[in-house]
């Protein structure tokens, strides 16, 4: 059954992310858990497949502008699918919907939060300073570090279908200076896609995943976010970033305290 509310969230939501590029997760999440009183496992997993329908459509555009580097989708996927499995059956051994994984996911979401808040706040700090430290890096360890990111995101995607966004583009941004920010984004987007699938069906499989809100959501979200890509370049990203970096990091702190 569809409900009003969840769908005006999802409107909500979806501007947010046409406006900024920031992944629906970030507030999505924390959203269901804070407002709605969802278990955090049935909010991350219903998440998970609202994010693979919503970035399918941003990859098939990226895709069609030639605007994906498939080497570093690659590159990810080889770190990010096996840690997302592997969280994924470590999550089912644990009891997914149990209060102590329901703690566990929590916390984990209100750190990701935090960091994707410090990273959306300072990324182009962040990106200078590490870049200047790191240097030129060769092509081995560089694929290396992808593989690794990957990982990192596998394992934190899965379990809070946060941090492919802010965190993973801040380091994509690092480890390749040369690369166009287009590219970066289409990459880290294309990336997305069989992240969120495969953590979305292992929930679903899980028993953490709600039909009905999965369906709201995305019936206010899809037009919120093409009112809000058409109305981004009328409003100041100098303006949207801070206030959005700190409500993220508002509500990650919620969710720790």
């Amino acid at each position: 059954m569809i409900n009003p509310l969840y769908s005006m969230a999802g409107v909500l939501v979806g501007l947010v992310v046409g406006l900024t590029g920031v992944g629906g997760g970030s507030l999505m999440t924390p959203l269901l858990v804070l407002a709605f009183g969802f278990h955090p496992a049935t909010a991350v997993g219903t998440d998970l497949l609202y994010a693979s329908a919503t970035k399918t459509v941003g990859t098939t555009v990226h895709g069609w502008r030639g605007t994906v580097d498939w080497s570093v989708v690659g590159r990810l996927a080889a770190g990010s699918v096996p840690a997302a499995l592997l969280t994924l059956v470590i999550l089912h051994y644990e009891g997914e919907r149990s209060a102590n994984t329901g703690h566990v996911i929590s916390v984990a979401l209100g750190i990701t939060l935090l960091l994707s808040g410090i990273a959306t706040l300072l990324r182009k700090r962040i990106v200078a300073a590490l870049s200047q430290r790191l240097g030129a890096v060769n092509p081995r360890r560089q694929a290396r570090m992808t593989i690794l990111l990957g990982a990192v995101l596998g394992v934190l995607v899965s379990l809070t279908s946060v941090g492919a966004g802010a965190l993973g583009m801040t380091a994509l941004l690092i480890l390749y200076p040369t690369l166009p920010i287009n590219r970066l984004v289409g990459s880290d987007i294309a990336h997305a896609v069989p992240l969120t699938l495969l953590g979305g069906i292992g929930h679903w499989i899980l028993g953490s995943v709600d039909g009905s809100l999965l369906v709201s959501l995305l019936i206010g979200s899809i037009p919120g976010i093409i009112v809000g890509s058409l109305i981004a370049t009328r409003v100041s990203d100098r303006v949207l970033s801070p206030i959005l970096a700190v409500v993220l990091a508002l509500v990650g702190i919620k969710l720790l305290f």
